[in-house]
């Protein structure tokens, strides 16, 4: 859905002038590229300088007239800060700087439900500095709310934190909420409650494959994650319905199986936004093999901190507004009703990831160690 422009790099340099709403993104399956985005109230060409410090250097740059903006730079080097800004007709950016993908140490930070944590204080989260920040689902509330239409609920986001989406890539998946565009109502109404090809979602998010679900490699920590569309899938086939299926034998059910058998990365991880024993029983347990074919699953289903074991593979729960009630796996060997994000941290050939609940005040709530992969 999303267009990802690419053209010459050569050199250029503009007199910056105020335009502060960016995000970052990866549409490729590697960290060897990153998507820079942003948006202008009126049409125009879309250029990002960028380099490894002030003087810049480089660009890219396309003439197409567009207000939504998606251009793709090459990343050449590790442990790098590179530097940027972006302009669009005589809209231009002051000069920002995110980091490139490490060597020796690798920080994820996840969380679940950002629509319902309006307001929340990230300063601990932004003090772990993660290399990469990856949501659970339910990024906005709806797509239907005053001011939020369609792509509006996305800017809102971002505007929100806009330092923290400038300066850090954003990996989202789809929750049911990301593509509501008319009330749920009490019950199945004659028309679709939700669009389940996510039309707004993959417009404004540059991300990789075909958006609603993907995959993003981190080879040099032999990571990879595998986010699916899956929520409320107790609704499909009704006017409820919101993600694509997940049944055995569906097309991202083999896209999942395809992608843990052809790889020979250590660490997979997976992203969903359903309750995870759910997920585990899903269709006579279609997806219980390969999940333990992985080395984790992640997902944002409800308001609470959670950490399961089946098999002696871990589960998790995150979500930023935590407070809510517990639907305790029975699998569970923590649980905790407080706000709080994941943090995800890896050394390069070390056998495990170290992964930490960790509440808006820095307390780390739970510490584990996920396993390579069987």
């Amino acid at each position: 859905m999303t267009r990802i422009l690419f053209a010459t790099l050569i050199t250029s340099t503009l007199i910056a002038a105020p335009v502060e709403h960016i995000w970052l993104t990866h549409a490729s399956n590697d960290p060897s590229k990153i998507v820079i985005n942003w948006e202008t109230d009126t049409p125009g060409n879309s250029l990002v300088e960028f380099g490894t410090n002030a003087a810049l250097g480089n660009k890219v740059s396309v003439s197409e007239q567009v207000t939504l903006h998606h251009v793709e730079i090459p990343l050449e080097s590790r442990d790098t800060l590179y530097h940027y800004r972006v302009s669009s007709g005589d809209d231009v950016s002051p000069v920002y700087r995110f980091k490139g993908y490490p060597s020796s140490e690798l920080r994820l930070a996840m969380v679940g439900d950002w629509g319902f944590a309006k307001g929340k204080d990230l300063t601990s989260l932004t003090k772990d500095d993660p290399h990469l920040l990856i949501t659970l689902g339910d990024n906005v509330p709806d797509l239907h709310g005053k001011g939020r239409e369609g792509t509006k609920a996305f800017s809102a986001l971002i505007d929100e934190h806009r330092e923290l989406f400038r300066t850090t890539p954003l990996m989202p998946i789809l929750g049911n909420h990301d593509r509501e565009i008319t009330p749920r109502g009490p019950k199945p109404p004659a028309h679709s409650v939700y669009d389940v090809e996510a039309t707004s979602y993959r417009e404004f998010f540059a991300l990789p494959g075909v958006e609603w679900h993907w995959r993003f490699d981190i080879p040099d920590f032999k990571l990879r994650l595998l986010a699916l569309d899956a929520s409320h899938t107790k609704d499909q086939g009704t006017t409820w319905q919101t993600n694509h299926p997940i049944t055995k034998g569906s097309e991202q059910h083999q896209w999942f199986a395809n992608e843990v058998a052809k790889t020979n990365a250590e660490f997979i991880i997976t992203l969903n936004n359903e309750q995870n024993s759910l997920m585990r029983g899903y269709d006579n347990k279609a997806w219980l093999p390969l999940f333990e074919q992985t080395s984790a699953v992640v997902t944002g289903y409800g308001y609470f901190a959670e950490r399961a074991d089946f098999n002696g593979l871990p589960y998790y729960n995150t979500c930023l507004k935590g407070d809510g009630d517990l639907y305790k796996d029975p699998h569970s060997r923590f649980s905790a009703r407080e706000d709080h994000y994941l943090l995800f941290t890896i050394h390069k050939g070390a056998p495990t990831i170290t992964a930490e609940f960790k509440n808006l005040q820095g307390k780390v709530l739970d510490a584990s160690e996920i396993a390579k992969r069987r």
